[in-house]
């Protein structure tokens, strides 16, 4: 199965992006797009054209691309796709979750960066994907801002500042933004990656902000 996409042909990119979105009748949020200037040649102008696949299309496409890679590692898998907002959501149910998901969730993130990889060899742009086994990630969050609420609580309390395990970019969003609101502290993101991790910063009052780099 290859991606879905139409192209369409103006005078600028502007003018292509927006003819596209009529004809498809969506927004800019429901696509991803490439573009690239056309030379002109005797007697005819330059113009400009816009490659565009719907959130729809690859949101399908991925479900056979992950179905495919899957199948490839001998696991047979049903997988559920919806979208919300410009993210597409996955997620995958088989008899042999714990290979789906790997030591510390690592072989999720792996396929999930295969999978948005070949969206950005196609358009050159990376899709919004999360990609979960059964509720597995749901429950991690959820851990996730139990121990950042707890470890703030103490922060207030104690006006000592608290260093977290190391995490990746998409855990310590989490934390910065659940506690964004949180009087008395703020987050910061600390380290070099793959030891990068959030600092719980006590602060008096809150006009500093929750910096994730």
């Amino acid at each position: 199965m290859s991606l879905k996409t139409t192209e369409y042909e103006a005078k600028t990119k502007e003018e292509a992006l927006t003819k596209a979105l009529e004809e498809l009748n969506l927004t800019e949020k429901d696509i991803i797009y490439k573009s690239e200037d056309k030379k002109g040649k005797l007697f005819k102008a330059a113009s400009s054209i816009v490659t565009v696949a719907t959130i729809q299309d690859i949101a399908d496409y991925l479900k056979e691309e992950l179905k495919e890679l899957v199948q490839n590692m001998g696991i047979e898998v049903n997988i559920e796709v919806s979208i919300r907002d410009e993210q597409i959501n996955l997620k995958m149910y088989s008899d042999m979750n714990n290979i789906l998901i790997g030591k510390n969730g690592q072989t999720l993130v792996a396929i999930t960066n295969i999978l948005k990889q070949t969206i950005f060899n196609e358009m050159g742009r990376y899709p919004y994907i999360l990609l979960d086994v059964e509720n597995y990630k749901e429950k991690k969050i959820s851990n996730i801002e139990r121990t950042a609420k707890r470890v703030a609580r103490e922060v207030s309390k104690t006006k000592v500042d608290a260093t977290l395990e190391n995490m990746n970019s998409y855990e310590r969003r989490i934390i910065h933004n659940v506690l964004s609101n949180y009087k008395h502290v703020v987050t910061v993101s600390e380290g070099e990656e793959p030891n990068r991790h959030v600092v719980i910063k006590y602060v008096e009052s809150k006009e500093e902000t929750n910096e994730e780099e």
